[in-house]
């Protein structure tokens, strides 16, 4: 994923390197530079449900062209992995993905994995402060339910996803391990909900294909 390059500054130039689209769309993405796949893996089947389900309940599609895609930090290899290892590069990238969203206020901050999720916990300061390993996949589960029942139009809405879904919500790294009907019956869950809130929002989000 040539967007998403390690050892990168802050400079213009330089951020291109790691986001796709537009910081002025609504709908932005947070992944964890170690598994850029999710693009392809999680959204994509999510985002064809949304379509879906938009289409037939108000016959037009999201212009998704210019969502914005961005790598929590720019190396994997500082990717912290208890509550502790959060180093001042990573306290850095937090302090930055704060001043983009609070210039921008995107409606929908979706993140796929535990430590995506707890970056945009701390992003906007969410106590107590948690390690990767305390979200576990049902636990992500729950706060994305939770995320869906309080969305709120006038702020930005933390989203949490799965990285993998898998039918034991243990961590297999195997994808020959993963059941097809449980992948699909999770892709159409969330990707309902989330277009069940566009839906109710539409006159409020500017992504619709003109």
């Amino acid at each position: 994923m040539s967007c998403l390059t390690p050892r990168e500054t802050f400079s213009k130039g330089e951020s291109m390197k790691r986001e796709l689209g537009e910081r002025t769309y609504p709908i932005w993405l947070l992944i964890n530079p170690k598994y850029p796949a999710v693009r392809h893996d999680i959204w994509r089947p999510i985002l064809d449900e949304i379509q879906d389900r938009v289409f037939r309940e108000l016959y037009t599609r999201i212009d998704t062209s210019n969502i914005y895609i961005r790598s929590a930090v720019n190396d994997g290899g500082i990717v912290p992995n208890t509550l502790n290892w959060w180093g001042k590069e990573v306290a850095k990238e937090i302090e930055y993905y704060r001043e983009i969203v609070n210039e921008h206020k995107p409606k929908m901050l979706i993140s796929f994995g535990a430590f995506p999720f707890e970056f945009a916990r701390r992003v906007f300061e969410v106590k107590p402060e948690k390690g990767p390993k305390a979200w576990s996949s049902s636990i992500l589960k729950d706060e994305f339910e939770n995320a869906m029942e309080n969305f709120d139009i006038n702020q930005t809405n933390r989203i949490p996803l799965l990285r993998r879904v898998i039918p034991t919500d243990k961590f297999i790294e195997n994808h020959n391990f993963l059941s097809r009907t449980d992948r699909e019956t999770y892709f159409q869950h969330v990707g309902a909900k989330i277009a069940e809130i566009i839906i109710e929002n539409k006159e409020h989000l500017d992504i619709w294909i003109k």
